[in-house]
């Protein structure tokens, strides 16, 4: 399944695997950076889901973008 296709609560499982392989002390060099590049790949697909949903938000609220404030 593609990064795209999977759902936030997905990601972020997968996320927390990847941290418990990097944070152990038996996973090799190579690994851990696979495991990295891994783990960025899923951040930014869940940072692009979180992006479309907010804007999703802004819509059914019926404002555009330049309305929100914090």
């Amino acid at each position: 399944m593609a990064d795209k296709d999977k759902t936030i609560e997905q990601i972020f499982g997968e996320l927390d695997e990847i941290l418990e392989k990097l944070e152990s002390p038996d996973t090799p060099l190579e690994e851990s950076f696979a495991q990295y590049e891994a783990g960025m790949k899923l951040v930014k697909a869940c940072g692009e889901k979180i992006d479309k949903v907010e804007k999703k938000i802004i819509v059914l609220q019926g404002g555009n973008e330049g309305d929100v404030t914090d």
